[in-house]
């Protein structure tokens, strides 16, 4: 078995709930950032998207049975959006490339996200795995031509190919540029529409994707906790202050929201404005599996957390 993104919350989370899984035999994971938790028998390599050499070489010297692609990069979420999408092809090109030429692989799991299916107009509200996919954001298109890279890979050397189709993954240390925004004092919304939205904790969404891997997935599934919130009931649930904007204020919005250190990349302005929900009646048909939390707790759990504290020094030096 081989993890792609055990650096990130996501992805560690997945390799340690897959060590003590008793028909994973020898595990291996690579990100450029180092995991901050300790796993217990993953073999951890430390190579940047950029070296496009040693990451083939790694994931041909290791050979697995099954690949599970979360190496992903939200925008804003770790790196802008320009950096995120650059990052995602090139660890996508490489590792997928490079599973391609592995005698073993029998399965490739990879981490998409609903964003897939666009919010164009008329758009359906609730889409299912068998809704054409029409993406509208920049996290969207990124995620589809994921799926578009590991499905090629799959039909050119035979092996089946999941794509777990994530909601707004949100959990504590989770970097979410949505729930950056959530949690700010004053939460902007879409007046009048406050269009609903559903979400995932990171535990749940780690627990989907070890699922597809157990199951050997082979095609979407919509991975998205049950109920809906909007931004406005979100604010009112932690006391927050909801400010209502009108189409034409959401720039500006945007603007003030990342000099507060929340930014709003396209893909949360979109959900907040038009909405993101999916259908997630496959779920437990395909994967066994159903979350443990529904959109309003993982929504009340956000506001739980304590906020970063900046204690001064107690003496001032220079």
């Amino acid at each position: 078995m081989f993890v792609s993104g055990v650096g990130g919350e996501l992805g560690i989370q997945v390799a340690g709930m897959l060590e003590d899984e008793p028909w994973v035999g020898a595990l291996a994971g690579i990100d450029a950032d180092p995991p901050r938790r300790r796993l217990k028998r993953t073999a951890y390599h430390r190579i940047h998207p950029d070296e496009h050499d040693r990451i083939v070489s790694t994931v041909l010297d290791f050979d697995p049975h099954v690949l599970v692609h979360v190496g992903v990069w939200e925008p804003d979420a770790r790196a802008n959006p320009q950096s995120a999408a650059d990052l995602t092809d090139r660890a996508a090109t490489s590792i997928l490339g490079a599973a391609a030429e592995c005698p073993s692989l029998e399965s490739i799991v990879i981490r998409s996200g609903i964003e897939i299916y666009g919010r164009a107009r008329n758009s359906l509200t609730r889409p299912d795995e068998f809704t054409p996919i029409n993406p509208t954001s920049e996290w969207g298109h990124t995620v589809a031509d994921i799926e578009r890279t590991a499905a090629s890979v799959g039909t050119r050397v035979g092996v089946s190919v999941g794509a777990v189709r994530l909601a707004s993954v949100i959990g504590p240390h989770v970097p979410s540029p949505l729930g950056r925004v959530l949690r700010l004092p004053t939460v902007p919304f879409a007046f009048p529409a406050d269009p609903a939205f559903a979400v995932v904790r990171q535990t749940d969404a780690a627990r989907a994707i070890v699922a597809a891997a157990r199951e050997q997935l082979s095609e979407p599934v919509n991975v998205v906790a049950n109920g809906a919130i909007t931004a406005v009931q979100a604010a009112r649930r932690s006391r927050r202050i909801p400010l209502p904007l009108l189409p034409g204020q959401w720039g500006i919005a945007q603007r003030v929201s990342h000099l507060s250190g929340a930014p709003i990349p396209d893909h949360v302005a979109e959900t907040l404005t038009r909405g993101r929900l999916a259908d997630n009646g496959r779920m437990h048909e395909l994967l066994g599996f159903t979350p443990q939390q529904t959109t309003p707790e993982v929504i009340d759990d956000l506001y739980r957390w304590p906020s970063i504290v900046r204690t001064p020094a107690r003496r001032q030096i220079a």
